[in-house]
């Protein structure tokens, strides 16, 4: 037992699935025995094509392994997920001759609202994600859960000081956009060309320093009681409109 607590485990047939296909190595499945699932038979044959290790276990074990979450007749053990470095990123854009387009995530706390921010990140063709090292979710199996798979294709780069990171940003050309109630309305924003967002802590947003080292900040506006939203779903909203407005609509 003490092999497996070493190591990171990914639930679930969309994620066991994309991540063997994305090319993840994988040490180890654990595949509900006896199923006739079509679904798990894909992963079987992939799973198998790559010569990895499969154990056929009952569905008590694979209850006490994935701790109460839907792991849907399959887990795979794995190392854990490898962060980039920021320099990578910026290369990647390059590569797609594209002006680079980030999302800088200041303290996010809540792996789920990461892991939403990653899916989103996929589904609008950022070119990566940048968390601080400290006081952050990191990428773990409900960050890698939450994203539907899009962790296994969003390189993350993990960096000692965000503020630092913003200068080195603007230093290579790329605009800072903060979102925070105070700003301009983000449909009246220039979110084209080479941008990197930031979205702050779900409790108190961006922290001061970081707001300051932005070029500008948008807001959303709020006509309900409430006034704010999650922050991963009023990040998808912004990353959306960058979308729209980069692809000249």
């Amino acid at each position: 037992m003490s092999e497996e607590m070493n190591q990171d485990i990914i639930i679930g047939r969309n994620p066991v699935r994309e991540a063997l296909e994305s090319g993840r190595y994988m040490n180890k499945l654990l595949i509900l025995q006896d199923s006739r699932d079509k679904h798990l038979q894909k992963i079987i044959d992939l799973a198998k094509e790559k010569r990895y290790l499969i154990q056929f276990v009952d569905r008590k074990k694979l209850d006490k392994t994935a701790d109460g979450n839907n792991h849907q007749g399959v887990i795979a053990y794995v190392a854990a997920y490898e962060y980039v470095e920021k320099e990578e990123l910026l290369e990647r854009a390059k590569q797609k001759n594209e002006p680079p387009f980030l999302i800088i995530c200041d303290e996010i706390n809540d792996p789920h609202n990461l892991g939403s921010i990653l899916r989103t990140a996929d589904a609008v063709g950022a070119h990566g994600v940048i968390i601080p090292k400290r006081r952050s979710a990191s990428l773990n199996t409900t960050v890698a859960k939450t994203s539907c798979g899009a962790i296994e294709y969003v390189p993350v780069s993990r960096v000692s000081n965000i503020a630092q990171t913003i200068d080195w940003l603007k230093e290579q050309g790329v605009w800072i956009a903060g979102m925070d109630m105070s700003g301009d309305t983000y449909y009246k924003s220039n979110l084209k060309g080479s941008l990197a967002i930031v979205v702050g802590n779900e409790g108190s947003g961006m922290s001061r320093l970081v707001k300051e080292k932005c070029d500008f900040v948008v807001s959303m506006p709020m006509l309900g009681t409430v006034d704010s939203l999650n922050a991963s779903v009023a990040t998808g909203v912004i990353l959306y409109e960058a979308l729209r407005q980069r692809q000249g609509e």
